[in-house]
Order: C-alpha cells, then structure tokens, then sequence
C-alpha cells in the first residue's frame, strides 16, 4: 500500500514521470488534450459547417483533400467516454440535458491521380430514420449527398469509397433509397473499399450495440457487386492507403494520405474526437477496449516520431490536428486550419 501511494503521489507531482520500463521515453499519462479546448475555443469552420460552396481543403503534394458534412448526430456522453467519470469528461465537453454529446460526421473527398474518392460517408438521408431515434440521435437535416451538390460533385463521379468500418455513423451514406421501398448504392460507379474481417463481422452482427449494422447498409452493396474487400494494409490509390485500427470493432481500418512529404492519418473511432486523446479515454462501444488503448498508443507515437498529422471526423469542432506540447511540456493536440 505504501508503495502504492508513493507512486501515485510521484505521478502526480512529476507528470511526465513514466513508472514503467519499456514503453520509451513517453508515458501514456503524457498523451492528453488541453481541457479547455473542446468546449472553449472559437467554433471553427472545419467540422458541422453544413452544406457549403467552399468547405475546408488541404493540399498534399499534387493530392486534393476537401472536409465535407456528411451529417450531424449526439450521442450519449457517458457512452462516448466509458470508464472516465463525467465530472472528468465534461471539463472537455459539455452535454446537454439528456447528457448527449454533439459529433460531427465528417467526410473526406480526396481527388488524386485523376481519380475521386470519398473516405466516410455519414449516417446517410433523414429517411432512414424512425422518430425515436431521432429523437434520440439529434441528426442534422442535410447528408454527404447534400455536401457533394454545394460543390458541384455529382454522386456518379465518384470512383471509390471508403469506409472504416460498417456501423451507421460511417457508412449510412453508402446506400439510399431507391423510391420504391428499397434502397440502392449512393455512389453507383464506386468500388466500396472495406476490410473483408469488418464486412464478415457486419453480416453476422458481431457487435455490442444494436441498430449499429443495418441491413439496408450492406445488402444493397453485396446486391449490386460493388465491393472491394480488402485484407490488412493496401494501396487504394497513389497517396491514399488503408491499415487495419482494430479496438472499436475487431477489423476497423484508419486512412492514411501522403503527398508532398507529408502524412495525413484518420483513425475513425480508435480515436473521434480531440477530447479522446487520453489513452483511457475510450468509448463504451467498443469491442475490444483495451485493444484500443494500446493501438492508440502506437498511433501516439508514430505521429509523434514522423511528424504525421490527425483528421478527427467526429469532432464536433475541428478536423485536422498535429501534436504539440501544453504549457506543462506534455503531449497535446493543436488545431491546424
């Protein structure tokens, strides 16, 4: 015991002290996000912007990347930060009375190599819906297919999707209905880029929600052959790759975007949102936590050894990220705009 509260009383007073060997010179306790950004700063123009003419863009070398709404939703708080007990997670966001969290659902179109690729897709049209959830989930009125029209992007020219894994949130904007009381692909000329374990695990519902793998997401992709399963790490295109993320679900994959000696990675859930930064800030929804936990600390790391900036899709404030250092000297993020 005594030993146990001398190194708490050491953490506490040196925290950026590391208790254990072996993890390099950084301790999980050094990964952590400014508490007052989430809900302090400037609302930006990155994340729930709505539908707009000229949305965010970044530029990669010859690679073209431009931040789309694809939608709005909350969530419940305490589900979105498991074991962390609210008097610590709404330092960094504020719930509101239903103790809901607002995220944004933010897609990326990426224009590469003459070729048009939309990395998410969001929760998709409002009619997929009934009245109790959204009730509950508080979507926005416009989708990705809204976001694609204000910039002059016709659904039909897109050459591949992406999707980091099959829950509704991410890929509810694949498919939509088709007016005769079915549903059909969003994007009819795009192959479908899906790790084949996360697909496998969609069809058979190995999740620990319900209502996250909706039958009207994936049928009508596996109907119209327009799949692309994938194993692993893979080249979708020059300067866009994907590599298995697993925590959030067993076979999650993140997107990483090299151009102009530069790199770009989105983690999709293993980490939504800048209030996650903190290893142990992980969602209940998670089927693999600790897996998480450890992953994200791996992404940490990388990011930090090789300069490799973040894309947050759900935060509901900003997108793009990089890690600095807080007046403290430990590990946090700072916007880039």
């Amino acid at each position: 015991m005594a030993r146990i509260l001398a190194m708490s009383w050491a953490m506490r007073r040196f925290p950026n002290l590391c208790m254990r060997k072996g993890w390099g010179t950084r301790c999980w306790r050094d990964f952590r996000c400014r508490p007052d950004w989430y809900t302090k700063c400037v609302m930006s123009n990155q994340a729930r912007q709505g539908s707009v003419k000229d949305p965010p863009m970044i530029q990669l070398g010859d690679m073209t990347i431009r931040m789309l709404d694809g939608g709005h939703l909350s969530l419940d708080g305490g589900a979105m930060f498991g074991i962390i007990p609210k008097p610590l997670w709404s330092r960094q966001v504020e719930p509101d009375a239903s103790n809901r969290i607002a995220l944004a659902m933010t897609c990326f179109l990426v224009e590469s190599a003459g070729q048009r690729i939309l990395v998410e897709t969001g929760g998709g049209p409002r009619g997929k819906y009934d009245e109790k959830e959204h009730g509950f989930f508080q979507f926005a009125d416009h989708w990705i297919v809204d976001s694609l029209t204000a910039i002059g992007v016709e659904p039909e020219s897109i050459d591949i999707v992406i999707l980091t894994h099959m829950h509704f949130d991410h890929a509810g904007g694949g498919t939509r209905p088709d007016g005769k009381g079915g549903f059909v692909p969003t994007f009819p000329r795009a192959q479908y880029v899906v790790q084949w374990g996360e697909w496998d695990d969609a069809l058979h519902n190995h999740v620990v929600m319900t209502g996250t793998y909706r039958k009207e997401n994936l049928a009508p992709l596996e109907n119209a052959d327009v799949l692309s399963l994938v194993t692993g790490e893979a080249e979708i295109a020059p300067g866009v790759s994907v590599r298995l993320m697993p925590g959030h679900t067993r076979f999650q994959q993140g997107v990483v975007f090299s151009g102009g000696n530069e790199s770009l990675i989105l983690p999709a859930d293993l980490m939504p949102t800048s209030a996650h930064l903190g290893l142990r800030y992980t969602m209940a929804y998670h089927l693999l936590p600790f897996a998480n936990m450890e992953n994200k600390k791996r992404l940490l790391h990388e990011c930090e050894d090789r300069g490799m900036g973040l894309l947050l899709g759900q935060d509901p404030q900003h997108v793009r990220f990089r890690l600095g250092n807080d007046e403290r000297g430990r590990v946090a993020l700072e916007r880039v705009d």
